[in-house]
């Protein structure tokens, strides 16, 4: 199996990698996040991805597979991206309460110094239990919202809040591997065997 070189900070798509017993080695990827107002979420996680990718892919010339990826939540047309501080975390989960959202997860594989690129995506529907500001306040006292988008982790605490999830889980987490896997066999005749 090729060793694959992931573009990300994230620590739970390094897991995923690891419980999948993926080779893979850590690539920096050092891109602003631009996001234009006008573009539809789609766009916008998918371009994120893109550029973590392109930036990352700089460092390689000679066929090396670079992944990379993005995760949003967007509730009622809003992207809702990492939180800023305790009150914009306190914020987006009151959003969410009580309702369906969408994790759109987009994700990159380039193939480098050979101008081979491919960008997808992943939607899955989310919907919360409704809860009260107590539990906002725990939750944020947990520590765990501020790295994650939408500002809570499905894998861990924020699984409290979840009435139920119509998709990937893992895309929830922030990699959806199966989807990952099939454009890797498909378009980079990548072999698990």
């Amino acid at each position: 199996m090729r060793t694959l070189y992931l573009a990300s900070k994230s620590p739970r798509r390094r897991e995923i990698l690891e419980t999948m017993d993926f080779p893979y080695e850590l690539v920096s990827s050092d891109c602003p996040e631009i996001v234009n107002a006008w573009e539809r979420p789609d766009q916008v996680v998918m371009s994120i991805a893109l550029q973590k990718g392109l930036s990352a892919a700089k460092k390689f010339d000679n066929g090396e597979l670079i992944i990379s990826a993005d995760t949003i939540v967007v509730s009622e047309d809003n992207i809702l991206g990492k939180p800023s501080d305790a009150n914009h975390a306190k914020e987006m989960l009151r959003q969410l309460s009580g309702k369906t959202h969408q994790v759109m997860t987009a994700f990159s594989i380039i193939k480098a110094g050979q101008h081979m690129k491919i960008v997808d995506y992943v939607v899955t529907n989310v919907t919360f239990k409704p809860f009260d500001d107590s539990f906002v306040d725990w939750y944020i006292e947990s520590g765990e919202p501020f790295d994650k988008a939408g500002a809570y982790g499905i894998q861990g605490k924020g699984a409290l809040m979840v009435e139920k999830i119509d998709g990937d889980y893992l895309n929830v987490v922030g990699f959806p591997i199966s989807k990952i896997v099939d454009v890797l066999e498909r378009h980079f005749d990548y072999s698990f065997a």
